[in-house]
């Protein structure tokens, strides 16, 4: 597969911020792709990455046990060439996502009668294999039913119902808004009750299209688009709470959850490239595009929102979402709890990216 032509290779020297940037945890969140390519190799994305491609750095990542920064530093530098992806509008976007952390009952109880749902039976996986005609092409998920598959239940419908009385309750929580912020980063910690810290991560969902609320509210006149952030969003929802459904439902995305474990509180959910997280240095890309495992460098000199300066990090592709399209698009994840959430809020920066291409791919593709 060859590589694709938005690939212009530089060097480190190019990379503003590449020596000061602390890399040790950004190779352990490598290492942790490279463990899993071993049991069982990624998708290769079309721009032309692959998982075999990676697998020298992965072998040698997964043999080395802990490095320091320097060491991590030398070891990306021993194994990759960087270079800018040139997208097709001309700019690079970032975002921020994180892990929301919020009270929640095991069964529905006094304030806390707002469910998160597993999976329903009646979910099925659609593919060009089985996809009814005329069904919509974007639908990865239908309903099968006596009359054959349909589409699935949207949010206003299972809000109001539609799969009450199958027991999919997972949870409950007191706040329509905090389940679906939920939905929007696709897991979160729940404070339960009776102690226990327990986690949901995605499982599947409904199928239809994802609609940001914030430009629905923008749309409509009552947020500045240059003002919509998740702070000012959940602001406006709690100043109109009549309106909450109205709003809430234009996004007809739903999503179903599963039970998790919370192995290690430094770190986020396991997500699309079954590995947990790592707060500030896992990133969600396009997986039709990018190949999970590849290192990026990102360089958003207007975001400080991380840690007071310009955001200058190597990240590792490691997730990805519906919202998340095109070569030169990424999710930063931020962590778990309100503070990530204070940051993952207020990300919308342009940013360069570089990729980190596989030294033995580059010169093949020289030859």
């Amino acid at each position: 597969m060859p590589l694709s032509s938005c690939f212009q290779t530089v060097s480190f020297k190019d990379l503003l911020g590449w020596k000061e940037d602390r890399q040790a945890d950004a190779f352990a969140a490598f290492q942790r792709s490279a463990c899993r390519i071993h049991v069982k190799p990624y998708r290769s994305g079309s721009l032309g990455i692959t998982s075999e491609s990676l697998e020298p750095a992965c072998a040698e990542a997964r043999s080395a046990g802990q490095l320091s920064d320097s060491a991590a530093k030398s070891f990306f530098e021993r194994h990759f060439l960087p270079a800018l992806i040139v997208p097709e509008n001309g700019r690079g976007i970032v975002t921020g996502f994180y892990e929301p952390e919020v009270d929640a009952s095991p069964m529905q109880v006094g304030r806390f009668t707002v469910p998160l749902l597993s999976r329903p039976q009646d979910l099925v996986d659609i593919d060009e294999t089985n996809r009814p005609k005329g069904m919509d092409p974007y639908l990865a998920f239908a309903r099968d039913t006596s009359e054959g598959l349909v589409p699935y239940f949207d949010r206003g419908e299972i809000d109001q119902g539609a799969l009450a009385g199958r027991g999919l309750e997972i949870a409950w929580l007191a706040d329509p808004v905090d389940a679906f912020f939920i939905h929007v980063q696709g897991a979160a910690r729940l404070r339960m009750t009776d102690g226990r810290l327990r986690r949901v991560t995605y499982a599947a969902k409904a199928g239809h299209r994802f609609t940001g609320i914030g430009k629905v509210l923008a749309d409509i006149g009552e947020i500045p688009l240059a003002e919509v952030t998740m702070q000012s969003i959940r602001a406006w929802l709690k100043a109109n709470p009549s309106r909450v459904d109205e709003i809430l439902w234009q996004n007809r995305s739903y999503i179903f959850f599963r039970e998790a474990p919370v192995e290690n509180p430094t770190l986020g959910p396991v997500a699309a490239a079954k590995v947990p997280l790592t707060p500030g240095r896992s990133i969600a890309v396009d997986r039709l595009l990018h190949t999970f495992g590849t290192p990026f460098y990102i360089d958003a000199p207007k975001l400080t929102a991380f840690d007071g300066l310009p955001f200058r990090r190597l990240m590792i592709a490691q997730d990805t979402g519906s919202a998340i399209t095109g070569a030169a698009r990424g999710d930063l994840f931020a962590g778990s709890g309100d503070a990530a959430g204070e940051i993952a809020g207020v990300v919308r920066n342009q940013a360069s990216f570089y990729a980190l291409l596989p030294r033995p791919l580059v010169e093949a593709q020289s030859r």
